[in-house]
């Protein structure tokens, strides 16, 4: 967008930066009214202690630089101010002369600094969505605090959908958001509204430009403003009046002699919402830093717990798939009755062991065949029918691959038809009895306050042994070839 911008002044407000500093906090007040720094504590163990394997980290680098980012926030002190508005609302402007200088006046810039009276800005450009740029000035730090103001696309410039990344992302992280207007609200502004108040920060609505209004008009504007347009969003005292960059008119004598009106930049009128700040941060400041940092902090690190429970799942999952076709396959192509009760109960234990290492805790052969016994007679039906059929169709199976010796093959069909179904009833057991451990697991290593039991016939009420079964006879007859 394009406007005029004042000229640094310092005059309305020679100690705004000192104001400022002093209405957020010092370390003193916040230790002792907030626990500052059982907070900061709190995120570095949360960051140090994240606990992600290589494949879990992948895909959150964005949510662990957040995390990172918020901590550097703590130990930095810093208050972050957000403005939001429409193109032409003179967002730029407001900050502008919030800072007292023109420092939101260029286009895209990229780490550059720029020095100005013998003071240091730092300017930042950051992605939103995958076009859009937000301008982000950090203020020199005065006494113990730092201020970082953000500038974002006009609302109307973005789509939809980025607009709601820039609401959250930036909305998110900011501890006071500024909501600028030039005119009665529009639909798009009062729904970008509704999106920001959704994050539970501190706005000021920000009724910009009023300098370009009559008294009347201008006082009408503002009452509809707040009596109808944000009357169930913010509060009266939530809005006020400013003038960025007003337009002042001066006599001028042309070159021929005659006298006319020539506008110039005045002052900017923002005393009132600087006041408004100064009141948020005096009233909430001590609390606003260190609340939104850790809220937003929960907020990744439940994104980062969610994405790590998922991948284990998955992994899980696929480990017991795994374990189940093994076992299968091994039973459907032995023949000798001990060696399937043998072969079965050591891919189970090597099941459990894995899904103990998947899950990072520690677990010894010993203590996974004490586990499995635990299950095996919890699991009541599907334990007794795996050993029914272990004892019973084995030993079938053993007379039917005898006779098809015998018989030049005439008995394989029988004995590939009692091998398959054996091989389902213990890939069910195998099933039921991962599910069973990995719900164990999960879980800490607990069953919780009711038991194995409970547990385990929850899990096991929920399986369908048949869809189970059948999937299994399916992946069994193709990795033999047998399937027609």
């Amino acid at each position: 967008m394009t406007s005029i911008l004042p000229e640094p002044h310092h005059s309305d407000s020679p100690n705004w930066e000192e104001e400022l500093d002093s209405a957020i906090f010092s370390f003193e007040d916040i230790q002792t009214e907030l626990n500052y720094k059982r907070a900061q504590t709190a995120l570095q163990n949360l960051v140090a202690n994240l606990d992600l394997s290589p494949q879990e980290k992948q895909g959150l680098e964005a949510e662990i630089n957040d995390l990172d980012t918020m901590l550097g926030k703590l130990e930095r002190m810093v208050v972050q101010i957000a403005a939001f508005g429409m193109v032409g609302r003179g967002k730029s402007s407001l900050l502008n002369a919030l800072v007292g200088q023109s420092v939101f006046e260029t286009g895209p810039l990229h780490g550059v600094t720029r020095d100005a009276q013998r003071v240091t800005w730092s300017i930042n450009e950051e992605a939103i969505g995958e076009t859009e740029r937000a301008l982000r000035v950090t203020l020199p730090a005065v006494g113990k605090s730092q201020v970082e103001l953000i500038d974002t696309p006009g609302l109307d410039e973005i789509d939809g959908e980025t607009r709601a990344v820039l609401a959250e992302q930036i909305a998110k992280q900011a501890d006071l958001i500024l909501f600028v207007i030039a005119s009665d609200m529009t639909k798009l502004e009062h729904q970008a509204l509704s999106q920001l108040r959704e994050a539970g920060k501190p706005i000021i609505l920000v009724f910009n430009k009023v300098d370009q209004y009559p008294e009347a008009d201008r006082m009408a504007i503002y009452h509809k403003i707040r009596d109808e347009r944000v009357k169930e969003l913010l509060s009266p005292l939530e809005i006020v009046m400013a003038a960025a960059s007003p337009l002042v008119k001066t006599a001028v004598r042309r070159p021929d002699g005659s006298r006319g009106v020539q506008l110039r930049t005045g002052n900017a009128q923002v005393d009132e919402l600087k006041l408004k700040i100064l009141e948020i941060l005096q009233r909430e400041g001590k609390a606003l830093v260190a609340l939104n940092t850790m809220l937003y902090a929960d907020v990744v690190n439940e994104q980062l717990v969610q994405r790590k429970l998922m991948i284990r799942e998955q992994n899980a999952s696929a480990l017991i798939w795994k374990a189940v076709m093994t076992k299968a396959l091994a039973i459907a192509l032995n023949p000798v009755t001990i060696v399937d009760i043998l072969s079965s109960i050591v891919i189970d234990i090597s099941l459990i062991v894995g899904l103990s290492k998947l899950y990072g805790i520690p677990m010894t052969e010993a203590g996974a065949v004490q586990l499995l016994q635990k299950i095996a007679l919890s699991m009541g039906g599907i334990g007794a029918s795996e050993l029914l059929a272990n004892l019973g169709l084995s030993g079938l199976k053993t007379l039917l691959g005898i006779s098809a010796s015998a018989t030049a093959g005439a008995a394989i069909g029988p004995y590939l038809s009692v091998a398959v179904t054996q091989a389902g009833v213990a890939g069910v057991s195998s099933y039921g009895i991962g599910q069973v451990t990995k719900a164990y697991l999960a879980n800490g290593a607990t069953w919780g306050p009711d038991g194995p039991k409970a547990v385990i016939s929850k899990i096991l009420a929920t399986l369908d042994e048949a869809s189970i079964l059948n999937r299994i006879k399916e992946e069994l007859l193709t990795k033999v070839k047998l399937r027609n």
